[in-house]
């Protein structure tokens, strides 16, 4: 089949089975084009909670469709590349919270919600890139944190709100590459350019990047927003290649730089319109936990859902 005979046939069966697509800016450009909805991970599961599809077909890696799955338990959730996993995910078990808690009885546990529904269900607060600082601004000051997994998001949000916490050794193998001198040296090659870019980066709680006027921290739907309002015409992008097609379709006439060429997460890549096509035509790879289990991990989205 042709990629357009392939598209015209996902159109078709998304229309005779009520099914929405759900994609990642991180996946393939041409899997973003067919999506119903493209958003980030909290635009996401706020998506999943609201559709009135049947199925969803979530484009991204499993602990995505996880969440979907946790949010909505009357769909058929399902992922085409069955798969498609994801470093910070992997990085830490319920087992691990589970032993946290007991020499912690009265701490709190927030997991950003790159987590397994395993480490979901043993989490207090779940959050993203989008909402972390205002969840943990939120907590009472008198408890002890735990942030998992990652090193990076929760070091930042440390340090711009002040708030001590336990920072688990977890992080993104893609983001944790962008680190200070990368963007100092694209600060200097273009000087006017911003550069956008994500938490989970190694760079986001030095104070060399937060300090300068260049430099912005944002998750994938913030670094958007912020093109497409800024009057400059060019952007360092320092998050995962596939956000650009994204920046590039909201603002044709705005340049849009890669902070390095191979900012690439290849999870994401495993989804194809191929694999779309076939997960909607045999329904097959469908995410679906079993039910105590799904109603321990839903409360800690609840309450991110709720903050948000």
């Amino acid at each position: 089949m042709t990629q357009t005979e392939i598209i015209d046939r996902i159109k078709q069966l998304k229309k005779e089975k009520n099914a929405i697509i759900l994609a990642h800016y991180y996946t393939r450009p041409e899997v973003q084009d067919i999506a119903d909805y493209l958003g980030d991970s909290l635009g996401l599961s706020q998506m999943a909670g609201t559709t009135e599809a049947d199925i969803i077909v979530f484009c991204g890696v499993h602990f995505m469709a996880e969440t979907a799955s946790i949010i909505s338990p009357n769909k058929k959730v399902l992922i085409p590349a069955e798969g498609a996993g994801c470093s910070l995910a992997e990085g830490v078990t319920g087992y691990d919270l589970r032993e946290w808690k007991k020499a912690n009885p009265d701490g709190l546990i927030v997991s950003y919600v790159n987590t397994t529904a395993e480490v979901k269900a043993y989490t207090d607060y779940c959050c993203t890139s989008s909402n972390a600082l205002k969840i943990v601004q939120s907590l009472p000051k008198d408890k002890k944190i735990l942030f998992v997994p990652d090193k990076n998001l929760g070091a930042y949000i440390q340090k711009v709100t002040g708030r001590e916490m336990e920072i688990w050794n977890g992080d993104c193998c893609v983001h944790d590459k962008i680190d200070t001198q990368m963007v100092l040296d694209k600060l200097e090659e273009y000087p006017d350019a911003d550069v956008l870019i994500h938490p989970e980066s190694s760079c986001s709680h030095d104070d060399r990047v937060l300090n300068h006027p260049r430099a912005f921290m944002y998750s994938t739907a913030g670094i958007i927003k912020h093109a497409k309002e800024s009057p400059k015409q060019r952007f360092i992008i320092a998050t995962e290649l596939e956000t650009i097609h994204k920046l590039q379709a909201d603002n044709p006439t705005k340049e849009f730089i890669p902070i390095h060429p191979k900012t690439i997460c290849g999870q994401m890549k495993k989804v194809t319109l191929e694999k779309v096509l076939e997960a909607l035509e045999k329904e097959q790879y469908e995410v679906r936990l079993p039910e105590d289990l799904r109603e321990k991990a839903w409360l800690p989205i609840q309450r991110m859902l709720d903050l948000s």
